[in-house]
């Protein structure tokens, strides 16, 4: 993708959106970008604040997260079950049972290929969430072993997330979300999308967000096209006789952005309202 960016003198962003416009019914690829903004204070300072056996686990739940997100991504490209990311980011760290009978985590194995061992697990990652760098949960699992057992979920935060590239000097990553609205644009397409089949009223849609997503629009004098996910569309009076007014619809892009990237934005944006897509996503 980011190849033929280059090739063509366009946005990785619109080269993406070209590929989900041809080909509907597959997930838009993977995308290897750059950080552009480098690792702010903020994430080194909060490295530094970590001992070593702190970094260590910081850095394999990171690690762990990453390839978590490929493996749901794959299977979003064989068409297969894949749950919300809310659930998925909540990764297994251990089980409270001895290992012999029930076995190491993935992540516990991660940990141990380090040279880190138990105990001392439960005192590291709740320094780790006491500092906001993850987030610990625990549930009850059936496990063939030994029945129901407590087990230990831990959820890397974007801070914890940051911190771990800034400390390892990652400064590239595999984007997940390589196209992704801005909250604003998210919650302005809901609108769009909460309306469908009916459509909006073109009176109701308004402002520099038609330049962004409006079919035909512009961002600028020159600049680069809109994303194309809504477009105006008439409505004819009964009869057909004339038209009678105009309603924003999604666009068949629209539609796959909305059903192919709600869970991403729900992550990402929780505060904007998506009970009125009801079944379409």
């Amino acid at each position: 993708m980011t190849t033929l960016a280059k090739v063509y003198r366009v946005s990785t962003r619109m080269v993406l959106d070209a590929w989900m416009r041809t080909r509907p019914q597959e997930s838009a690829p993977l995308v290897e970008a750059p950080d552009r903004t480098g690792h702010s204070r903020a994430a080194i300072a909060a490295w530094a604040a970590l001992n070593e056996r702190q970094r260590v686990y910081l850095g394999e739940i990171m690690r762990d997260d990453r390839m978590t997100a490929t493996e749901m991504w794959m299977r979003r490209l064989r068409r297969l079950p894949v749950p919300k990311a809310a659930e998925w980011r909540q990764l297994p760290l251990t089980l409270k049972a001895a290992p012999t009978r029930t076995g190491y985590t993935r992540l516990q194995e991660r940990l141990r290929r380090r040279g880190v061992h138990d105990p001392g697990t439960g005192g590291t990652v709740h320094a780790l969430a006491r500092r906001g760098l993850v987030i610990v949960t625990e549930d009850v699992i059936e496990h063939p072993a030994v029945g129901e057992v407590a087990r230990v979920l831990v959820e890397i935060t974007r801070r914890g997330r940051a911190a771990a590239r800034a400390g390892l000097d990652e400064p590239v990553q595999v984007d997940h979300e390589p196209h992704l609205l801005s909250e604003w644009l998210w919650g302005v397409l809901v609108r769009v999308a909460a309306a469908e089949p009916e459509g909006l009223p073109e009176d109701r849609l308004a402002g520099r967000a038609l330049f962004f997503l409006g079919v035909g629009y512009r961002q600028a004098v020159g600049g680069s096209p809109s994303r194309g996910l809504i477009e105006s569309v008439p409505v004819l009076a009964a009869g057909g006789t004339h038209v009678e007014e105009f309603r924003w619809k999604l666009t068949e892009l629209g539609q796959h952005h909305v059903t192919a990237f709600a869970d991403l934005y729900r992550q990402r944006y929780p505060g904007v309202d998506v009970s009125g897509l009801h079944n379409r996503v």
